[in-house]
Parts: C-alpha cells; structure tokens; sequence
C-alpha cells in the first residue's frame, strides 16, 4: 500500500507521529493509501523552514515573484490530465469536473500573476510643507491555509497563490482524504523557480490544525469547510492574534418565477444540484418555484431528468453525471438526511434510496433524490446534506420565496430564473447573500472579483480571491517623511497641526 509523505522544504518527508489516515478509492470503498497525521513538532519544523525562507523571498521583487506563478500556470496545463486523474482517484468527481477543480484554481493563480500592479501603494506629494506620505503592502511572514476535501485543486491555490505573490510562505494542510493533489502542486511550484521553504504541505488532522491555531509565528489562517469548524478555527484563531478568514457551510436557493424557461431551468437544476455528488458548497439544493403551477410544470420537466442520471466511477467515460461521494462515513449520512425528508412528510419523486452499481457495491455511491412539498420546518432543507439530494419548497408568491432565502442561516450563493429585468434586480438588491446568480445556477465569481458567503457561511471580514486577497496577505504601512531644506534651530515641543 501506497504510505504518502509531507511535503517540506523542498522534499517528500516520511511522517514521524505514527499516526495515519487511510485514503480510499470511493468508487471501490478500498483503502488505496494512507497519510501521516502531524503531530505539533512536525508543524513546528514546518514553521522554522518557512520563517528561514520568507524574507529572501518577500524581498524579491514582485515581478520575479510573479514570474515564478507564470511557470507555474504552464507546469498546470501541462500536468492537467495528470492531475485530474489523481483528483478523481481519490475524491471520486469525474474527470471533466476534475479538471474543472483545476482550471479555477489556475485561474486564480494567473491573476496573480498581476501581483506587481496589485501591490502598488498609495502617494501623496506635499502632504504638509516638505512632507511626502505614502503607503506600501508588506508581506505578514508565514501564512497557512486547512482546505476541505471537496476541492482538493482549487481552493489550495485560492489561498496559496495570493499568500505567495504577496512575498509570503505557506504552510498547508489539505484534507487528509484526499492528499495526493496538494502534494503535487508543491511539486510543480518548485520546479516553477519557488525558493525550498515558501510552501509546505503538512498532512493532518485536529492536531495539526490546533498547532497551526496556536503558532505564535503563524500570521494568518484561511480555512474553507463546515459551519461549525469554521466558528471554532475563527474564535480560536482570533484569539491567538491572527488574521483569519473562515469559509463554512450553505443551503443555497434557486427561485423560479412563473415566466422562467422551465427547460432551462431544469437542466441549471440539475448540473447545479447533482454536479459532483452535491459536494459544493455553491450546489444548489434547494429549488423553490413561485406559484403550484410554476411548480408542477417544473417537476414535470425535472423528474425525467433526474432519473436519467448516470451515476458511475470516474474510469466509466466522460459521459458519467457523478461519482460517488468521499467517504462511506459520508454516504451514511446522505441516506440518514433522506429518511428524515421522509418521516417528516416530504414527497419522494426520485427515490435513489437503492441504487446499486453492478461491479462496486462497496462503493460509496449515491443515487440521486428529489424532494417535493418539503417545508422549512424540516432536516432536509435546514441542514446542510452535501449530497445528489435537491429538495422543493413551493412559494405563492415572490415576496415568499425571497424570504425563504434570506431567512436561512446560510448565506453562500442564490439564484433567481427569470425573464423579468424587475424582479431580477429588486432580488439582486434585497437578497442577503454574498453570491447571486441571475438565469446563473452555480454564480461563482471569475478570479478577478472575490469569493465568499454572508451570515453563518462566512467568518471575517474580507472575501477569497480578487482584490481581497491581497489585503488579507498583506498589511499596510504608512510612511510620513520631511527632508528639511536646512537645519533647524531647536526642537518641537507641541503637537504639528496643518497650517
């Protein structure tokens, strides 16, 4: 069996906690690997590597910084095929959707690319008589990052690329079920010219996050995965003095008004809904159709839908729909949420319930389910399933369903198909939610504008990716300067003020 390494200083290294993890094939439910869990002295050594490397690197211009992500973009296209295969090895997605993960990490990589223009300070000419202001970005020192499993490609690079534009070292601890991937990107980021030291990867668990919390040379911590690991991370990141920016759970609702294509919107419903196993957090699960008729003409185009859904292992061929879900701990859970749908009165039009693929009956796969006449009263549309679970909740009304959404704990991403301007807008303005998609079901932002939820789906105050990331990975420093023309007589006893 396959024993997978940290990644540190420029070399694959063996863990020395004695602990491991064990990695599985979802589609076999066969462990394929397993992967050291750090201890704190482990982190520890990770941390002293960094904090040796960082200022040569911050000092580095940021072109040369920049240069060394162009490299890196190329190594990804090059390796992209490889790198989605150990993706969807170890995660289960498709090798479309893998590849998918990929190329929104990259893309976020490439406008950071741009680090030099975003790092330009402010300046002003003769603030005060002789006086010059002006301000800089400074790097904060060693920053990490704990990513979740459902994105084992793309949410490392929204945190790392940023961190080490800004002329940071990271440290990052991905999800110990699906490793390989984060491994690899250290990789090629060496061999695109990143000095040994400026990433490492540490493979863990709750004892590597906490040594990570409570690193008194750890600056920043970003974390993407559930609501109440967020909140823990944040309050205990928080407290040690470190910036953090902590991105938890979502429940995200798609409203369909009367007037909507209800062929498009069935089909957005579907690649929203069961893309991935439904292990998004800007899947939509949620669908709410304004008015019994929207919601009958809906379901009507949804149901057959649904059901033609191909389910399958990644090695089935391009035309599969989804694979399974991570982890049979996962799969258990999934199937409990969809019981409760039942006993608490909701109507199962698609009952996935037992699906069983010929050949992998250990899998940990899930067939899909659709909900109707669900309520808000109900564990199936409170609680977060992570899973090819949609549930309808029918509205009378827009006012009705605008509220359902903003009345949820969860404020990641929403939706509205429509085919009134009016409406369109009046939601965009009033809903209260930090990603809106209009006639968009996933509205996930392109790499130049900035990632992240409202209420409970977020933890801090500034967004992933975009121009946020640079304020998060970089603080600001304010310099005020005279040069006198002469020499002065005698000192300045009271304070200066403008003249």
């Amino acid at each position: 069996m396959q024993e997978l390494t940290h990644y540190l200083n420029g070399a694959h290294v063996k863990g020395t906690s004695g602990r491991f993890a064990d990695v599985f094939n979802p589609a076999t439910g066969e462990v394929q690997a397993r992967t050291p869990l750090a201890s704190a002295e482990e982190l520890d050594t990770a941390v002293q590597y960094a904090m040796a490397a960082q200022p040569a690197w911050a000092a580095t211009n940021p072109q040369r910084r920049a240069r060394v992500l162009m490299k890196f973009v190329a190594l990804l296209n090059r390796d992209m095929d490889k790198l989605a295969e150990a993706l969807s090895r170890e995660h289960g997605k498709t090798l479309p959707d893998a590849a998918g993960d990929v190329q929104r990490g990259l893309e976020v990589v490439e406008y950071c690319i741009g680090a030099p223009e975003l790092l330009k300070g402010e300046y002003t000419d003769s603030a005060g008589p002789g006086i010059d202001m002006y301000s800089m970005r400074q790097a904060l020192g060693v920053t990490a990052g704990i990513t979740p499993f459902n994105f084992p490609a793309m949410i490392p690079m929204w945190m790392f690329a940023p961190a080490i534009a800004c002329g940071n070292a990271f440290i990052l601890k991905p999800s110990e079920r699906d490793p390989s991937v984060p491994l690899m990107l250290a990789e090629l980021l060496e061999e695109a010219g990143l000095p040994k030291g400026i990433i490492q990867v540490v493979n863990g668990d709750k004892e590597a996050v906490d040594a990570i919390l409570h690193h008194e040379v750890i600056q920043s911590v970003g974390f993407v995965g559930s609501t109440p690991i967020a909140e823990y991370i944040y309050a205990t990141g928080c407290a040690n003095g470190k910036r953090v920016q902590c991105f938890g759970g979502a429940k995200n609702h798609m409203i369909i008004m009367p007037d909507a294509d209800m062929d498009q919107a069935a089909d957005a419903l579907v690649g929203a809904g069961y893309g991935a196993a439904g292990e998004r957090c800007m899947a939509i699960s949620v669908a709410v159709p304004v008015g019994d008729d929207t919601a009958d003409r809906l379901m009507e185009k949804l149901v057959p839908r649904v059901e033609k859904l191909k389910v399958g292992p990644y090695t089935a061929g391009n035309d599969v729909d989804y694979g399974p879900v991570v982890t049979a701990a996962a799969k258990a859970n999934i199937e409990r949420l969809v019981q409760t749908g039942i006993d608490q009165g909701a109507k199962l039009l698609v009952d996935g319930r037992n699906f069983n693929l010929q050949g992998y009956e250990d899998g940990f796969f899930v067939g899909p389910h659709l909900f109707d006449h669900a309520t808000k009263d109900m564990d199936i549309y409170q609680k977060e399933i992570f899973g090819p679970v949609l549930t309808c909740v029918r509205a009378q009304s827009y006012e009705e369903a605008l509220g359902l959404a903003m009345d949820h704990e969860y404020g990641n991403g929403t939706a509205i198909f429509t085919r009134d301007g009016d409406a369109a807008r009046d939601f965009a303005n009033r809903i209260n939610i930090g990603m809106v998609g209009i006639n968009v079901p996933i509205p996930v932002p392109l790499a130049y504008h900035t990632f992240g939820g409202w209420k409970k789906s977020v933890f801090g105050d500034l967004n992933q990716h975009g121009p946020d990331a640079f304020k998060f990975y970089t603080r600001t420093k304010t310099v005020t300067a005279r040069w006198p023309s002469g020499i002065k007589d005698g000192g300045e006893f009271s304070i200066p003020v403008m003249e």
